[in-house]
């Protein structure tokens, strides 16, 4: 039994605030981090950080990101209901559930075997059943592309060529480009299959790696 008391909601409130007054205007987004409650996703010990708009570590070198990036990320997605979303890393589930709740179909992939199984188990818990896959994210899901949506979790040194090919005509992906800092980019593929990019600052985030880990 997962518990959600009175304390809890009132602390996602100010962290709804807070994203609000951070200039994340999309009330659909906002609504779904509202809803969502984060302490579940973190360990029981660190309950009291699960309400402070920062990044958190959960184990095998992965963090929860900071819930404003989430809500920036998903902003710049527009996603519709119904969109095909895939998403890389799954980390803790996190950013997947606030897709879920823009009533995305969602196919998440994670690199790291712990924390998939982890997190393929946990997620259902909630009531949250996206397409799980344990696997490298470089390569995304060509079977069930094309996808309307890509988001990349990770920093990525540059952007992943069969990613952007499983991406339909029209459709959108935003990552997280750079080595050291990242500068959060959306590329759209025209119905022409042209690439078009857009930078929306700075940001900060864990290496996107290849290959999978067991540890």
């Amino acid at each position: 039994m997962h518990y959600d008391g009175y304390k809890e909601q009132g602390l996602r409130q100010q962290l709804v605030e807070e994203i609000k007054s951070k200039k994340i205007n999309d009330t659909r987004v906002i609504d779904a981090i509202g809803k969502i409650p984060r302490h579940l996703f973190m360990d029981s010990a660190f309950v009291n950080f699960a309400y402070v708009d920062k990044a958190f570590p959960i184990g095998s070198g992965q963090t929860i990101s900071q819930p404003y990036t989430v809500a920036f990320q998903t902003e710049l997605l527009e996603i519709q209901r119904g969109d095909k979303v895939l998403e890389i890393g799954t980390g803790s589930g996190y950013q997947t559930a606030v897709l879920l709740e823009l009533g995305a179909k969602v196919f998440t992939i994670e690199r790291q075997r712990e924390l998939f199984l982890k997190t393929q188990r946990f997620l259902p818990t909630l009531g949250y059943n996206p397409q799980f896959f344990y696997g490298d994210g470089y390569l995304g899901k060509p079977t069930y592309g094309p996808f309307d949506k890509i988001l990349i979790t990770a920093g990525a040194p540059h952007i992943p060529e069969k990613l952007v090919q499983q991406l339909k005509p029209g459709g959108m992906m935003v990552i997280p480009l750079g080595d050291k800092l990242q500068i959060m980019t959306r590329i759209k593929k025209t119905l022409n299959m042209e690439i078009e990019t857009e930078a929306f600052g700075d940001f900060s985030f864990v290496p996107l790696l290849k290959g999978t880990a067991n540890d």
